[in-house]
């Protein structure tokens, strides 16, 4: 095979590889926008934009402020007055007079004992001590009557019987005392049989129900104090160390979307070491919207900082893009210049976090 033929052989093969190889970067010249117009430089209209400043609704200069910022510390509501209610003597539970949820004032009946066997031992330490009145009498009697007989007939009676029958008194006396005593006892444990409220509250758990053996010590009810509502918020150590007993502060209840200030109470004095905060409890104003558990955020003045405040109406927005058109106030030459903004400041301006420096003029575009 001569030359040509191979020559013609390869180019048979190479040209399709080739052909494809020039298709395929004027795609990608074309996707690139290599066969699209361009807007030559410093020229800002863009489409559906006008040039002219017919549309322009005066200049905004950028301003610099400084402002307070403060650092969200997160915690729970809790209850600086809480009790738990449980019965000082073992006995069946008859009635259960409230529920969770349920509010009570100071002296509320809450809960009712099974009385009968309270109410046996009262007979009998009542009983008891009749008894006892009735020996005191006795022995009085008998007393009484060997003094006067001593005093007529001097030798009528020895000494030694006189003392007996004095010692016979006090020991009545010492007697009818201890069943006095019983009957007491035995009245308070029968008033143990009656559960009240102890301070005014509200009832948040019913760990009980009737006919339950309640038994000493073991809790029946949960009450606590709506008044005495405390957001408890770990603070880092550094945020902390600002506050103090007494400040005033603003709290943050989500559900309720409310604000409201509160009173620092107590900050405990020892930091947690493996999270390197303390424990502060603020006080929070009445209300009947707020229970025990909630999350609340308490906002903490950390310093202030300085940022850029800007009209809102001077922002501009191709999909999430952010721009301004910045004018120079000496040529009047508009440059459109992207930027990032932040939160607002109030209804109308809002802070910008790049882009733009203080004492710069947009323009202003109001939505007609």
């Amino acid at each position: 095979m001569n030359f040509k033929a191979i020559a013609a052989v390869a180019l048979k093969r190479v040209l399709p590889a080739v052909v494809g190889l020039v298709v395929l970067l004027m795609v990608i010249a074309w996707l690139a926008g290599a066969f699209t117009k361009k807007i030559p430089a410093g020229q800002v209209a863009a489409a559906g934009e006008e040039a002219d400043s017919s549309a322009d609704d005066g200049t905004y200069k950028v301003q610099e402020i400084k402002k307070s910022y403060f650092e969200e510390a997160i915690g729970t509501l809790k209850a600086a007055s809480r009790t738990e209610i449980s019965a000082r003597v073992l006995a069946t539970i008859d009635r259960i007079a409230v529920r969770a949820g349920d509010t009570v004032a100071e002296g509320d009946v809450l809960i009712e004992l099974d009385r009968k066997a309270f109410e046996a031992q009262l007979s009998q330490a009542e009983a008891a001590l009749a008894a006892a009145d009735a020996g005191v009498e006795q022995a009085r009697d008998a007393y009484d009557r060997a003094v006067r007989l001593r005093q007529s007939n001097p030798g009528a009676i020895a000494d030694q019987d006189l003392n007996r029958m004095n010692s016979e008194l006090l020991g009545a006396r010492a007697r009818q005392t201890g069943a006095r005593q019983a009957v007491e006892e035995a009245k308070v444990r029968l008033n143990y049989t009656t559960i009240k409220a102890s301070k005014p509250g509200m009832i948040v758990d019913r760990l009980a129900e009737e006919g339950d053996v309640a038994q000493p010590g073991v809790p029946l009810l949960n009450l606590y104090d709506p008044i005495s509502l405390r957001l408890e918020v770990p603070v880092m150590e550094n945020l902390a160390a600002k506050i103090r007993k007494g400040d005033e502060l603003v709290v943050t209840i989500d559900a309720l979307e409310r604000d409201m200030k509160a009173v620092v109470d107590e900050k405990v004095p020892q930091a947690e070491a493996a999270s390197r905060s303390f424990l502060v409890k603020v006080k929070l104003p009445p209300s009947e919207d707020l229970y025990e558990g909630m999350f609340g955020r308490l906002k903490i003045p950390a310093g202030t900082r300085r940022h850029l405040c800007l009209d809102t109406a001077a922002i501009q927005r191709v999909g999430q893009l952010e721009f301004v058109t910045v004018v120079d106030p000496n040529s009047g030459k508009r440059q459109r210049r992207f930027i990032k903004t932040g939160r607002y400041g109030d209804a109308t301006h809002r802070e910008v976090l790049s882009g733009l420096e203080a004492g710069e003029v947009v323009l202003l575009r109001r939505e007609r």
